[in-house]
């Protein structure tokens, strides 16, 4: 479960590490999410705030959270 923070979160938290670091989660590739899932996301809050990334791209909805943006 998560709270509505969580889609602040996905709009301003970037990603601290690998390929994409620096890039937005709500912006970060599906494929890579994908790739996490398989693998195993990151423990904490990170990981948590990826698979909701990825749960929210797989329905279409990460355009409720773009306008959350601060850029």
């Amino acid at each position: 479960m998560f709270d509505k923070n969580d889609l602040v979160r996905l709009a301003q938290v970037q990603m601290p590490f690998g390929k994409y670091s620096g890039r937005v989660l709500i912006d970060l590739p599906e494929e890579y999410l994908l790739w996490f899932q398989n693998k195993g996301f990151p423990q904490g809050q990170l990981g948590q705030l990826m698979a909701l990334a990825l749960a929210i791209k797989m329905e279409g909805l990460q355009g409720l959270v773009k306008p959350l943006k601060s850029n």
